[in-house]
């Protein structure tokens, strides 16, 4: 009896009946069903996110604004309620369905699974955002309430949203912030352009005051030099004065006793007439006589009057003179006094000119600084607009943005899983087959004495039936789901593959061990859906379970689909493969040898009934 018979006599005693052939179809439907159904029901999550219900409490009762708002702030301009803004944005945004509440229906609704998750916008919430500013800042917050016993992944759905919520509000703030922060910078260099003007314009003051200064500490050193000689010359001025003075004086005393005598000498001059009359009188003249002689007298007295009066009018001048220098010896010490002071101040004034030329030298040092430190400072903050302003506070409040791609893509949630639940579907097709199809013939087995052909016949029947399988599974993920191949042909291969694999597997442990090798290819199963990395990465696994993940075939399956359904690495997919060849190879060879044993002799457990029937 060769293969081919006896897989054809395997097919015939299962559609022998309407009931094996119900029975068939039925088992081969299995990870159709399975996979298909499960993959439809999850095939893109996301897109129903809309229409889960969420509770929204807002009971924000705004805060003063420290600035313009850019929000809707439904209280006016000389406030904010970024509690509003959020909720409008939440609603218009439609990632869940958001129902306005308050917080006791959004209680009512929660605990009675009305709502999957509430979000409470607390009545501090704009105070906390605008506490920055003041002097007692506070983060704001926002209350997630979930209730695991409606749907713990809506819990974390909320998690996530509330987490979108707060990155949102902190931009939305935080590019307000930053927006305040460039205008009052635009505002600081145009301030620091009209400093830099005036500090120009004060630096060239600086250097003309510098050079008048200069040139006035030039003219009172000049002065201080003429001053001191001035001084000098008025202090001999004013010895000499005092000299003359006093020689006048001494003239004006003798002028004085002289006009003195002569005055005494013309005012004596009547009694001396009177007197010499009187001597000739007695001497026996004549009055005639005496006539005479006072006539040849009278020109002496008029000559003496006429002396008298010049020497009077001398003396007079004498004294003029002499209080004329008294009054010059006096103006001379006053000069020459005046002139010492004068002296005195030109040296203190040369002084300060000196003190004010370097003052000035150092104030056009400093402010030529001023005016370079000004307008580098200009230089560094770059001239602005609005329109900049706006996008540099975009760019301050969410600085990093994400750069998405994809080496290897999947199109949706349900495509991603695709490779996990179609290989496990082809375990479990398999491992149903196993239910009616027998893995050995035991007329074979007693008729033929060749492990081998017995061994491939026991496996070709289940491996063909997996075959059909997954053609079918794969028409329902590529027509019915329509999931994109990148090469269809390849993925179609590994599924087939995949079955063939398991079918012997599941073929040597049903020849070793009967319906408890049956039982152990079910604890196989669940074993592989955990190491396997089909939803979350194999890393994040155990250490033991991490450990099979490298040994089990259902991960090397699923992996070297996805290779080929996303247009992966074809290298990592060919080991991939070659692993699995290696566990066909194995099993087959392990199924042989177990066939091997059953030709040379029966136990008592080959005549027992199967306890899966």
């Amino acid at each position: 009896m060769k293969v081919p018979s006896m897989i054809a006599a395997e097919l015939r005693r299962l559609t022998a009946s309407k009931m094996g052939i119900i029975a068939l179809v039925a088992l081969i439907c299995v990870p159709i069903l399975y996979g298909g159904l499960y993959l439809w029901a999850n095939q893109d999550p996301y897109a129903k996110f809309p229409e889960v219900p969420v509770a929204l409490v807002v009971d924000d009762e705004g805060a003063p604004a420290t600035a313009p708002s850019t929000g809707s702030g439904a209280e006016g301009s000389d406030t904010v309620n970024y509690g509003e803004d959020v909720a409008e944005n939440l609603i218009e945004g439609n990632a869940f369905d958001w129902r306005r509440m308050t917080a006791d229906e959004a209680a009512d609704a929660l605990r009675e699974g009305t709502v999957d998750f509430t979000v409470t916008i607390p009545a501090d919430f704009s105070s906390a955002l605008t506490s920055a500013a003041g002097d007692d800042p506070h983060q704001a917050r926002i209350d997630l309430e979930t209730n695991d016993a409606n749907n713990y992944l809506a819990s974390s759905m909320g998690t996530q949203a509330v987490e979108k919520i707060r990155s949102s509000v902190a931009e939305m703030v935080g590019s307000e912030a930053a927006e305040r922060l460039l205008t009052g910078l635009s505002d600081v260099r145009d301030s620091l352009v009209t400093a830099a003007d005036g500090a120009s314009q004060l630096t060239d003051g600086a250097n003309t005051a510098a050079s008048g200064s200069s040139t006035l500490a030039d003219g009172t050193a000049q002065l201080a030099d003429g001053t001191a000689q001035l001084a000098a010359g008025a202090q001999t001025l004013a010895d000499g004065a005092q000299q003359v003075s006093a020689g006048n004086r001494q003239l004006a005393d003798v002028a004085d006793r002289a006009g003195a005598a002569v005055q005494q000498a013309a005012d004596a001059l009547p009694q001396v007439r009177t007197d010499i009359a009187t001597r000739l009188a007695e001497q026996g003249l004549t009055p005639d006589e005496i006539d005479q002689v006072l006539a040849a007298l009278d020109p002496l007295a008029t000559r003496l009057q006429d002396g008298n009066t010049r020497v009077q009018t001398a003396v007079g001048q004498v004294d003029q003179l002499a209080a004329g220098a008294a009054s010059l010896a006096t103006g001379a010490s006053d000069l020459a006094t005046g002139a010492g002071t004068v002296a005195s101040g030109a040296a203190s004034a040369n002084t300060g000119a000196a003190q004010l030329r370097d003052g000035l030298g150092t104030l056009a040092a400093g402010a030529a600084e001023l005016r370079d430190g000004l307008s580098d400072g200009v230089g560094q903050i770059p001239a602005s607009t609005p329109e900049l302003r706006s996008l540099q506070a975009d760019t301050i409040a969410d600085p990093v943005k994400v750069s998405s791609d994809k080496v290897a893509s999947a199109e949706d949630y349900g495509a991603g899983l695709a490779p996990f639940f179609a290989a496990l579907s082809a375990w479990i097709g398999i491992y149903a087959l196993f239910l009616i199809v027998k893995p050995i013939s035991r007329r074979a087995v007693t008729a033929l004495h060749s492990p081998v052909r017995i061994t491939l016949a026991g496996w070709l029947t289940p491996a063909m039936l997996g075959a059909v399988q997954m053609v079918g599974l794969m028409g329902i993920l590529a027509i019915t789901l329509g999931f994109t191949f990148d090469n269809p042909l390849g993925t179609l291969g590994i599924m087939v593959f995949a079955s063939a694999t398991f079918a012997a597997i599941i073929l040597a442990l049903n020849v070793w061990l009967g319906s408890v090798g049956q039982f152990l290819g079910l604890v196989l199963m669940v074993l592989q859906l955990v190491t396997a990395g089909g939803t979350f990465p194999w890393q994040t696994l155990p250490a033991p379970l991490a450990a099979l993940h490298h040994v089990l075939p259902l991960g090397y399956v699923v992996d070297a689909m996805r290779q080929l359904m996303y247009g992966g690495d074809l290298a990592r997919a060919g080991w991939d493969v070659a692993v699995l060849a290696l566990w066909l190879v194995g099993a087959l060879a392990f199924a042989m040898i177990g066939v091997t044993r059953m030709t040379h002799r029966r136990t008592l457990r080959d005549l027992q009934p199967s306890l899966i029937g």
